[in-house]
């Protein structure tokens, strides 16, 4: 299947790098390219793509914006954020926004080519650890949830099940959840798909937000 990717970025060099990159690529193709947020929304009303590779910093519209109004489309494209600060509160936003996952401008093409396939075959970057540094040091934006209303949606895991959402909101990949619980690795990635079915969760992003919110991990001192 090729992967059909849209590219948003204020910068006209940046993209025409992508797109090089991303165009050599057997399983993917660029579908189109935008300037700022504004311009990719009104594209993509007529354009299909699978994910859209998105800046944070932009003039009209940022990716923020963006990317909350395009993941708020149902079946629409899903959202990998790019940004320059990888402590950036811009990039918190836009994981709290939707998006399934960031990585910073300035990783290697094979990075952002393992990022993309992630994200396109339905599940957050891999990036765990990256995600886990951004929530510990914005954790005070987080909203925190009732009690009740926590307890309520975690209480609809099994014991097993609560453990892996434990140690998927610490940071562990899923190889290293197999490791730890002495489980295969297929298991974990059952046992995820599980959670994020029964807590009605997009992907593992959205599964560690929702620790931090219901207290079930707290922020770093």
């Amino acid at each position: 299947m090729t992967i059909r990717i849209f590219l948003v970025d204020d910068q006209s060099l940046v993209r025409a790098g992508f797109r090089m990159v991303l165009e050599a690529q057997p399983d993917m193709t660029v579908v189109g390219e935008a300037g700022d947020g504004a311009d990719a929304l009104r594209q993509l009303r007529d354009t299909e793509a699978d994910l859209v590779v998105m800046d944070i910093r932009m003039p009209v519209l940022d990716g923020v914006s963006a990317t909350e109004r395009l993941t708020a489309i149902p079946g629409g494209p899903k959202v990998l954020v790019l940004t320059t600060f990888d402590t950036d509160e811009d990039a918190f936003a836009a994981l709290r926004a939707g998006a399934s996952g960031f990585l910073l401008k300035s990783v290697p093409p094979e990075e952002l080519l393992a990022a993309i396939r992630v994200v396109a075959a339905g599940e957050a970057v891999v990036a765990p650890r990256v995600t886990k540094a951004l929530l510990d040091r914005f954790a005070g934006q987080l909203g925190p949830q009732s009690a009740s209303a926590s307890d309520a949606r975690l209480s609809l895991l099994t014991d097993r099940e609560s453990e892996v959402m434990l140690l998927v909101a610490q940071g562990l990949s899923n190889a290293e959840i197999a490791e730890r619980l002495f489980v295969a690795e297929a298991t974990v990635k059952t046992h995820i798909g599980r959670i994020l079915t029964k807590l009605e969760l997009r992907d593992r992003v959205q599964a560690v937000i929702l620790a931090y919110e219901s207290g079930l991990i707290r922020p770093a001192g």
